[in-house]
């Protein structure tokens, strides 16, 4: 049985073979930060932000959609609710990128993806050569960090690349004090 973490094709495992790219001529460091419905998104994007003014690097920003199986019926409502998650997708990005703009006058590249998240987030990491550090924001609440961060620290030692953890309840002036 495949961990959590490994689903189907993209496991970490595949994605390690992938060499990274982003310090080399002609190329340039880049975060992948998960812009989701959680509330601590802003400070995953905060930080990225903040980083990549700091080291002259990009911000790429992800949001996956999860849409359920439909059967052939079913087409035009899935095509109907398939429409919808992409709007809200992009309104999301489209808030996550303002967030960017605004911190660090930076436009962050954008990506939308259906399925499993940890799928999606590692075949954008292995697609994309340049993407030097995952940064994701924690959950300061008794439930948990989130659950990417969950279904990550089981195989954190394994990932291809370094995973920032931003806590959720610190404010903007408690990161810049970090950096």
């Amino acid at each position: 049985m495949a961990a959590p973490w490994q689903h189907g094709r993209a496991s970490i495992g595949t994605c390690m073979g992938t060499k990274r790219r982003s310090y080399e001529s002609g190329h340039k460091p880049k975060c992948l930060v998960i812009v989701d419905d959680t509330a601590e998104w802003d400070r995953a994007v905060y930080y990225a932000a903040r980083w990549a003014v700091r080291v002259g690097g990009g911000v790429v920003m992800l949001r996956v959609i999860e849409l359920e199986d439909s059967n052939q019926q079913w087409l035009g409502v899935a095509d109907i609710m398939r429409a919808e998650a992409h709007e809200g997708a992009n309104a999301a990005l489209d808030r996550a990128s303002g967030r960017a703009n605004g911190i660090a006058a930076i436009t962050p590249e954008r990506v939308i993806r259906e399925g499993n998240p940890t799928e999606q987030m590692l075949d954008v990491i292995d697609k994309d050569v340049d993407i030097s550090m995952l940064v994701l924001a924690a959950s300061a609440g008794s439930e948990g960090p989130g659950p990417i961060i969950t279904t990550l620290a089981k195989g954190v030692g394994s990932f291809p690349i370094p995973v920032i953890i931003v806590p959720g309840n610190l404010t903007d002036d408690d990161i810049d004090a970090l950096s």
